[in-house]
């Protein structure tokens, strides 16, 4: 029974081992690779074409897979290949696959085919930057648009849309050849000068203004990067949107009461108009300062806590790389040793003089282990050493940063009642508001107000409450300001320190069980 008559079937672990022992080393070489069992992950490449393969499974332990072969199968969806990020060449060829997807990891893909399936749209694409080759021929690809979409792969040199409906525009040829200009291969044929001259003549235009479109969104893609680079760097030192007038505008966001009290005779003095409400200047001119303070103490720490950061990785590294050149130097020697006496036990037929050299070689075994142990302790307590020097230095220059910070406003301590410069507004504007209700209720006020604002003038209480909360809602967002900062900052601290130990912990257990585990060994090949 051919192939194609057989029941579609699911990629699975049989499969996979039966395909790799038939494409794997021959002879007494394929033999001790059976024995030795199927490493996958050694695997570099693997041809699984014509076996009437429906879904992709199982191929997730495959990550040094550089050649893929999946054509001539009955496939219907590309997945399972996200752990290929090896992946120099694919075929997915000879299928039945609708939609480009699933290829995202891909990205050191250079060679793709997708040639005779029953895609319609050339889209998803973009990480595969190193693309050189693309067959996507015999598909269902019908608008030009399509090529357009190919320009952004900047290697690209080699294109097959051969039996596309696209095939039978007019323009074709020389639409692909003056909107891909760096393609050497069209459809399996070397364009020609004559054809690219052609290209230049008719499409000039169209294609200038494309590029001159490219390079604008271009810029605006490199100026956003730059910008979130940005917004990231201010995230990691804390201070994110305290480099101008964000946290004073923040304040108003959530406070109704806000433009109403600014309309009240006499705040003129106090306030200046802005356009999206009214706001006290020399408040938040003031504020907006002291928040550009704080904001550049904490790009200038987060520069001193980077370097210190790295320098203590430096030496930890420093430190376990050379005890652990010193443990390969020690179990270099003890493994040369124990071979050549290996290798004269063998040749001893006296009983009680084998018995004696295995009970030496057990001693030595023994007293390398206690070599090595001894050496894991030096490190062990080196790095501690290293670990406190460090955290102490970063607990104090967080310290020192929280320090300042709380010491200045807008974001005062705790041993801080009043937010002076808030509160001298605050009583301006209360004394503003009483005093206009009392010329309203003596029919003695001259301007005319807004209906919104006499809502508020109708008795002292009112009145009262509302600059109250107009003040509580500021007081609260600059709180909340300080607070988030504090929070952040120890919280990340906090999880550094812990990951440093829990690391360390994990590799102080590692190293310990590869000297028992090599010591048993030793001792098991004696016995």
């Amino acid at each position: 029974m051919s192939w194609q008559q057989d029941e579609p079937k699911v990629m699975d672990e049989e499969m996979l081992q039966q395909a790799i022992v038939e494409q794997g080393p021959q002879g007494q070489a394929g033999k001790i690779a059976k024995k030795e069992g199927i490493q996958y992950e050694e695997v570099l490449q693997l041809r699984l074409d014509f076996m009437n393969i429906l879904k992709i499974y199982h191929l997730w332990h495959f990550t040094s897979l550089t050649k893929l072969q999946l054509d001539n199968n009955v496939i219907e969806k590309i997945e399972g290949l996200e752990n290929l990020t090896n992946l120099v060449w694919l075929d997915l060829s000879f299928n039945n696959i609708e939609v480009i997807e699933g290829l995202d990891s891909l990205v050191k893909l250079q060679d793709l085919s997708l040639f005779n399936n029953r895609i319609s749209i050339i889209e998803k694409l973009d990480t595969l930057q190193n693309l050189h080759i693309l067959s996507i021929g015999n598909n269902a690809i019908a608008q030009l648009d399509n090529v357009i979409y190919l320009r952004k792969f900047k290697k690209l040199r080699t294109l097959n849309l051969a039996g596309n409906p696209i095939c039978d525009e007019e323009n074709y040829k020389i639409f692909v050849t003056a909107y891909l200009p760096d393609l050497v291969y069209l459809d399996y044929r070397l364009l020609d000068e004559q054809t690219r001259e052609a290209a230049f003549a008719k499409y000039q235009y169209a294609v200038e203004e494309m590029q001159h479109n490219e390079l604008q969104e271009q810029q605006a893609i490199e100026a956003q990067k730059i910008s979130n680079e940005e917004l990231q760097l201010h995230k990691d030192a804390f201070v994110e949107f305290l480099n101008g007038p964000q946290l004073f505008n923040s304040m108003f966001t959530d406070d109704p009461d806000a433009e109403k009290l600014a309309l009240l005779p006499g705040m003129e003095a106090l306030l200046e108009i802005y356009p999206l409400h009214y706001c006290p200047f020399t408040f938040k001119s003031k504020m907006e300062a002291l928040c550009v303070q704080i904001f550049d103490a904490g790009l200038t720490q987060h520069t001193r806590r980077t370097a210190e950061v790295e320098s203590f990785f430096t030496c930890s590294r420093e430190a376990v790389a050379d005890n652990q050149h010193k443990a390969a130097h020690i179990a270099a020697d003890f493994e040369n040793t124990r071979r050549q006496k290996i290798v004269e036990m063998q040749g001893i037929a006296d009983a009680e003089l084998l018995e004696a050299h295995i009970t030496s070689c057990h001693e030595q075994a023994d007293q390398l282990s206690e070599t090595l142990m001894s050496l894991e302790l030096q490190l062990v307590d080196q790095l501690e050493d290293i670990f406190k020097d460090f955290e102490r230095n970063i607990s104090d220059m967080v310290g020192g940063f929280i320090e300042y910070v709380q010491g200045i406003y807008p974001l005062p301590n705790k041993t801080k009642q009043k937010c002076f410069l808030r509160n001298q507004h605050h009583e301006q504007q209360l004394e503003i508001a009483l005093a206009t209700l009392e010329k309203v209720v003596k029919n003695e006020l001259e301007e005319e107000i807004p209906d919104d604002v006499a809502m508020l003038l109708v008795d002292k209480d009112t009145v009262t409450n509302a600059v109250s909360a107009s003040h509580d809602t500021h007081m609260q967002k600059i709180d909340n300001r300080e607070d988030e900062l504090l929070t952040r900052i120890n919280s990340w601290m906090g999880g550094l320190l812990k990951s440093i130990n829990n690391d360390e912990v994990k590799r102080n257990r590692k190293r310990i069980s590869e000297i028992q585990n090599y010591i048993s060994f030793v001792k098991d090949e004696l016995n």
